[in-house]
């Protein structure tokens, strides 16, 4: 069914906050759905699926395109699903590929360690745990799973900055870093020298810098391909977890870190 009233009102319905927003992003998702169900389709078919005027139609194509969600056949006219859309799925199916391979070694590296073993992924500007194992020593129910933590305050986060490309990294390391305790680097030379170590070492350490009386490790986790894709590693009582003993903690975190990846398909 087609909409041939005036493109005016469509034009300020998507101007207005609210409920136009929404309405723009349900359409824009539409948009995908219509072209996965069709392989290929043009301004004229899509706006009819739509129930929108043609201009609106063509909005929306014009931003999918610049995001490369859709991708257009010159010389029919014809739109189809872009680039952008394989990237989104693979960045998905290695989540859900890293949740499923790395229950088993996350929960061997929280009874090899007595310590709560975690899984964190980069989730834009933050680490998220999407897995978590508890070993026989661990003190606190504390949940991390699902948890965004910053970057340059965790060993996870750690980690996955350092493996960043350059440009993207520098960016993060030199923008305000929020302290957390007394023990959080706050400048971005002292996080650099942390990044050029943990890209040396193998591993990323943490002692007290999100939580007084928390320290961690973790190692990077890698796809078929090489690149790094996680970190998996243990995080404890400070008292416990002591800095002399971050490095035996760390060893063994390496090698859950060996072992996922391998699963993961690497094998480098």
């Amino acid at each position: 069914m087609s909409n041939t009233s005036g493109t005016s009102d469509d034009r300020s319905e998507e101007r207005r906050g609210g409920a136009g927003s929404v309405q723009s992003v349900d359409r824009a998702v539409s948009v995908l759905e219509i072209l996965a169900r069709l392989g290929e389709a043009g301004v004229t078919e899509i706006s009819a699926e739509l129930g929108v005027h043609k201009s609106t139609a063509f909005r929306i194509l014009g931003v999918l395109e610049g995001r490369g969600l859709v991708e257009q056949e010159k010389e029919r006219g014809k739109y189809y699903l872009g680039s952008g859309v394989l990237r989104l799925a693979g960045a998905a199916a290695i989540r859900l590929d890293i949740s499923q391979e790395g229950q088993p070694v996350c929960r061997a590296l929280a009874d090899d360690t007595g310590e709560t073993a975690n899984i964190a992924v980069l989730d834009g500007d933050a680490a998220v745990n999407i897995m978590q194992a508890r070993g026989a020593a661990a003190v606190t129910a504390y949940n991390w799973l699902g948890r965004r933590t910053p970057l340059h305050a965790t060993a996870s986060g750690k980690v996955l900055l350092a493996h960043l490309p350059q440009e993207r990294r520098e960016s993060l390391v030199t923008r305000k870093l929020p302290r957390f305790t007394a023990h959080t680097l706050t400048t971005a030379a002292a996080l650099r020298a942390q990044l050029t170590a943990a890209l040396e070492d193998g591993f990323a350490c943490t002692g007290e810098e999100l939580e007084i009386g928390l320290n961690a490790v973790a190692a990077p986790v890698r796809a078929h391909d090489g690149a790094v894709i996680g970190a998996i590693g243990v995080s404890g009582p400070a008292y416990r977890m002591e800095r002399g003993l971050l490095p035996e903690l760390a060893e063994r975190s390496v090698k859950a870190a060996v072992e996922l990846s391998r699963r993961m398909g690497y094998t480098g």
